[in-house]
């Protein structure tokens, strides 16, 4: 299966009927070993997942899926033909790069009426690059009103550190954003800066996985100076968590790694009372493991009576695109979300896919693999 280049799916089986299933995120797809390791990182998660609901009384079964069609022609033969691509298209894509070991680009608009979360669509005004200086790249982007002015929150990644940083442009009265400053910065990569207010004062989560802990920063003098507010969790590698309140209770979802395995295929939920703690995981985490239907890519959506979360679409690769994935229920007792809608591509972000999707008033921002 691995070597005819199909994307695996895993199931549990209770006596013989489907119970769950799960869809690992292939970090790399050229190392059968690395996809072995992958897939069995997947395959203990979906375990754990399965007994979590079984003992809620959860656990019920699922359609099964087709039996899968292989090529034939042997493992070899249909390996060494992939491995070679795939040698190839990395060389190609060194080549394009330059010294570049990897590229991302932000790039914002300003609009008045639905964008892409609401059409689901890359299409109607142009988006514009947010300039690098080929030293660094710009990822992740959160926009944040205040006062009638917007600030651009992204993840600045210098390739002579090699170690995110978060940094802010302002808007400006021509309609384009500055260049953007370092505002936060720590022993550890920092990124996902998501960005709000609560009870008349400005926060900040950002990713900092790397450290195995997730802080909250509040703005001691906004855009430009953050301290540490509270620590959240600790011993956890809990990545782009995304802030949801509720019916009074606070909710972070994101990926989380345990162990081993890809750090965007496998979704966690906790919950507390109040936005400083304590937090508490829920009781079916792991909520879900599958490549494009877990890894948080934006805030949050309010749609009518709906919320909407955009996932990163995993499938072929990081970065890869985005889906709206419509919230159905969120509790003590269950968290499911319905299937997410893929983003299409459009004119207005000539690129393969998006990786982060967010708006604030009339200014929309989106990233992607450059």
């Amino acid at each position: 299966m691995l070597a005819s280049s199909r994307l695996p799916e895993l199931a549990v089986r209770l006596d013989g009927v489907t119970v769950a299933r799960g869809r690992p995120m292939l970090s790399d797809r050229l190392w059968l070993s690395r996809i072995c390791n992958d897939l069995l990182a997947g395959a203990i998660s979906l375990v754990v997942q399965s007994v979590a609901r079984f003992s809620a009384g959860e656990l019920v079964p699922i359609a099964d899926s087709p039996a899968p069609i292989l090529k034939s022609g042997g493992f070899f033969r249909n390996y060494l033909s992939f491995f070679c691509r795939g040698l190839v298209d990395r060389a190609m894509q060194k080549i394009r790069l330059g010294r570049r070991p990897f590229y991302w680009q932000v790039a914002y608009r300003l609009i008045d009426g639905p964008g892409v979360a609401e059409t689901g669509q890359l299409d109607g005004t142009p988006f514009t690059v947010l300039a690098d200086d080929g030293q660094r790249f710009y990822a992740d982007p959160f926009v944040f009103e205040r006062d009638g002015r917007h600030h651009l929150f992204v993840e600045e990644f210098p390739y002579a550190t090699g170690r995110g940083v978060i940094s802010v442009a302002e808007l400006g009265a021509d309609g384009t954003f500055g260049v953007p400053r370092v505002v936060l910065e720590a022993a550890h990569h920092l990124s996902y800066p998501q960005v709000f207010a609560h009870a008349g004062e400005i926060f900040m989560i950002p990713e900092s996985g790397a450290a195995r802990e997730l802080v909250l920063y509040r703005a001691a003098q906004f855009p430009d100076r953050w301290v540490r507010d509270t620590v959240l969790m600790t011993d956890r590698d809990f990545n782009d968590a995304t802030l949801l309140e509720s019916e009074g209770r606070f909710w972070l979802l994101g990926t989380e790694r345990f162990g081993y395995g890809s750090a965007s295929d496998t979704m966690a939920a906790y919950s507390a009372p109040s936005l400083r703690g304590p937090w508490a995981a829920h009781v079916l985490n792991p909520i879900a493991i599958d490549h494009s239907a877990t890894r948080p890519g934006g805030a949050f959506i309010r749609h009518g009576d709906a919320l909407v979360l955009p996932v990163q679409n995993g499938s072929r690769a990081y970065g890869g695109g985005l889906g709206l994935m419509r919230l159905d229920r969120l509790d003590d007792f269950d968290v499911r979300f319905a299937p997410p809608r893929p983003i299409g591509p459009g004119p207005a972000w000539a690129r393969t896919g998006i990786h982060t999707l967010n708006r604030a008033g009339n200014v929309e921002v989106v990233d992607s693999a450059g």
